[in-house]
């Protein structure tokens, strides 16, 4: 009798994710450099990186030898349109075989591993958005996953933050107290450094382009959460954001400042957008508008 051989077939190994690391350079010529050179050790396997300029130097341009010299992809708009714009342009020209894309401001330094960190993070396929920590150049936490702004967390923080930092309303909208070691869902992750599913981000079309700074990434946190997908906070991975782009002059702190409390009504109006809620509208726009105005008048002279 000839006995037979009982064949052991093995599953091929699951394809390695692919990632693109996306950011937009706005005269980020001081800070880029430290960015690009922080990305290799983020990850084992290659990384296909765009650098996005909004304000592309007619001569000497700085950002685009720094581009070109890590090997990276760079895409020169004509016009500012704003961040939200900046990065959707960038995601349409990607390969259709990326899996992931790390939305991140050029101001930045990645910590060794933290894209892997991120990417065994993602265990549930319901997850369509994960974010680091993220500490200041000094080493404190910044508050990056957060719950989307509503009239009780939102509002209230908004009015006392600044003059009553342990209010209930700001601390319920930050979740500073689980923010350092917890793995937990967030409403929103910061758009200083977060990694979102392609799938989801094209089924999203992205960015709401209509913001042109500010709260775009809280726009997109809410829309991935309506569609009953999840925004993971996951503190095992690490990024440094230096700030480095803070406004130094009166009048740029100033617009900013407006364009940040313009955003933030843009964001709420679209919340609260039933035709009964309009004197709750009309209200938050009063706030916001005053609110706006004191902080202009505080801001550095």
């Amino acid at each position: 009798m000839i006995g037979s051989r009982m064949s052991t077939v093995s599953k091929p190994p699951a394809p390695t994710p692919r990632v693109a690391v996306v950011t937009v350079s706005y005269g980020s010529d001081d800070v880029l450099g430290p960015f690009l050179a922080s990305l290799p050790s983020a990850s084992r396997q290659p990384l296909h990186v765009v650098v996005v300029d909004n304000k592309p130097a007619a001569f000497t341009n700085v950002v685009e030898s720094l581009t070109t010299s890590a090997g990276a992809t760079y895409l020169p708009l004509p016009s500012n349109r704003g961040y939200g714009y900046a990065i959707n342009s960038a995601v349409r020209e990607l390969e259709p075989e990326i899996d992931w894309v790390v939305v991140s401001n050029p101001d930045v330094t990645v910590n060794p591993g933290c894209i892997d960190i991120l990417l065994g993070s993602v265990l549930d396929s319901a997850i369509a958005a994960v974010g680091p920590r993220i500490l200041s150049s000094d080493g404190e936490v910044y508050p990056s996953a957060r719950t989307v702004p509503s009239l009780r967390s939102g509002v209230g923080h908004a009015i006392f933050a600044n003059y009553w930092p342990k209010n209930p309303w700001t601390r319920n909208y930050r979740k500073e107290s689980e923010i350092e070691a917890v793995r937990r869902d967030a409403g929103w992750l910061s758009g200083a450094f977060l990694m979102i599913r392609r799938s989801v981000f094209d089924q999203l079309d992205g960015f709401d382009e209509s913001y042109f700074m500010y709260f775009e990434d809280v726009d997109l946190g809410y829309r991935i959460g309506r569609l009953g997908l999840r925004n993971l906070y996951e503190p095992a991975a690490v990024v440094v954001h230096t700030g480095a782009h803070s406004t130094s002059t009166h009048d740029e702190s100033a617009g900013m400042i407006r364009a940040h409390h313009e955003s933030a009504q843009k964001f709420l109006f679209k919340k609260y957008s039933g035709p009964w809620q309009r004197p709750l509208r009309l209200l938050l726009a009063v706030g916001l508008g005053l609110r706006s105005r004191l902080e202009a008048r505080r801001s550095p002279r």
